[in-house]
């Protein structure tokens, strides 16, 4: 076994949001861990990669990533998909419960981290089931699933209608102080719908979701959460009004948390408008007021975390009639750079975004990873903040090729990415 590098990353601009650190300086790596901040003339480095204008910052952290295997290997696997997380500066993954099949057992969470160790790319971290199945039915065995490593627990894209099981469910999940992750969608409401429910769906005769469909959610989760304490977090907000309710409840102490994926801060509804599947998602894309009031919640706190709701498909899932394909974006490898575009629209600081993407992740995970403390994991993403670039699909990492922002400039691009003081990317020029 080749021993592990002593690196020095030289002279980039470092920013580490879990400590406020915003400053040029040399980043110094050892034994899998950051040793050193500033000058340290008496590191002795094997390797040393000049940094100087770019950012480094902390490997970034994605609560919501579909990476397909086991069960849909066409679309995805383990090893291809830590492959595009790498390429995107991602070195933490966190995946919902419905794989095929689901972690609903201590084994399939076994199996899931033996595949991930094996690609080494990635951290990958794993939701168990909220309920045996994901059937909505029956409590899981959280006490396996929490001692097999499962970082919180979810019922993933299926809902639970009887209310008195997801009470149940919730308190249970507090006793092992998991954190339960809810995708807040009521299924009545929702049914059969494929877009947002407005002007555009009705032009284009396309049954719609209404924003009611979430907020009916939010807010039975909300009474929920307030009658006995629970630790909620809130996946894929897409609605302004989801985003108030979620406000009003942080104001009056509530222990709740929320991500959007960063496609809904950069699309509306108007971007179906000519059928394009691969904006087809669930949530749905919805008005502009809706991404506006996302922006703001993302710069003001209530929404803490940016994931990019990954979930590749082979070519055949987006060749159907809209409402016939399959939902979900390509994400990984546009994660950083969409959010960066934020940025430069001044959006948000580019230490907020930094937070968003890499240390408040963590929190709501309770995982040591986002941060650059002397003691912590080496996993480092460096970037340049101003080098343009253009989506081509078909040259994504990722095997899922669909993204709706295919043809995009966009300004700011992953250059190396190090998982414990370990290159596992480097941008090659073409």
């Amino acid at each position: 076994m080749n021993p592990v590098k002593r690196i020095r990353i030289r002279g980039g601009r470092v920013i580490d949001p879990s400590r406020r650190l915003d400053a040029v300086l040399d980043l110094c790596l050892a034994e899998k861990r950051i040793v050193a901040l500033g000058d340290s003339p008496d590191f002795e480095a094997d390797e040393v990669i000049d940094a100087t204008g770019l950012v480094v910052c902390p490997g970034l952290v994605d609560l919501r990533v579909y990476l397909r295997e086991p069960g849909q290997e066409q679309k995805g696997t383990i090893a291809s998909e830590t492959a595009a997380a790498a390429a995107g500066g991602i070195t933490t993954v966190c995946v919902p419960p419905d794989t095929v099949p689901i972690i609903d057992t201590p084994a399939v969470a076994e199996l899931i981290k033996v595949r991930a160790d094996q690609s080494d790319r990635a951290w990958v971290l794993t939701l168990g089931a909220l309920t045996k199945g994901l059937a909505g039915e029956q409590i899981s065995e959280m006490a396996a699933l929490a001692k097999a490593g499962c970082v919180g627990v979810s019922n993933g894209l299926r809902q639970i209608p009887n209310t008195l099981i997801l009470r149940r469910a919730m308190e249970y999940a507090a006793t092992f102080g998991l954190t339960v992750f809810l995708h807040p969608q009521d299924p009545w409401l929702s049914a059969g719908g494929c877009a947002h429910e407005g002007f555009i769906s009705e032009q284009l005769g396309l049954p719609g979701i209404p924003v009611a469909a979430e907020t009916v959610a939010v807010a039975r989760a909300l009474v929920l959460a307030e009658q006995d304490g629970i630790r909620v977090h809130f996946t894929l907000l897409s609605a302004a009004r989801s985003v108030e309710m979620v406000a009003e409840a942080q104001a009056r102490g509530l222990p709740i948390t929320a991500d959007v994926a960063m496609h809904q801060l950069h699309l509306t509804e108007r971007d179906i408008a000519n059928f394009n599947a691969d904006c087809h998602v669930l949530p749905p894309l919805r008005t502009q007021h809706d991404r506006d009031t996302l922006r703001l919640a993302c710069a003001s706190d209530v929404v803490s975390a940016i994931c990019s709701d990954h979930q590749p498909h082979e070519p055949d899932a987006k060749l159907a009639p809209f409402c016939a394909t399959e939902p979900g974006i390509s994400g990984l490898e546009t994660l950083l750079p969409l959010g960066l575009r934020l940025v430069h629209e001044g959006v948000l600081d580019l230490s907020t975004l930094l937070s968003r993407l890499s240390w408040q992740p963590a929190r709501i995970l309770g995982q040591p990873y986002g941060t650059l403390q002397i003691g912590a994991r080496a996993d480092i993403c460096v970037f340049d903040l101003h080098r343009c670039w253009t989506v081509d699909a078909a040259r994504l990492v990722s095997r899922g090729h669909n993204t709706p922002f295919h043809g995009w400039e966009l300004k700011g691009r992953v250059l190396h990415t190090l998982m414990e003081g370990k290159r596992v990317f480097t941008l090659e020029d073409p």
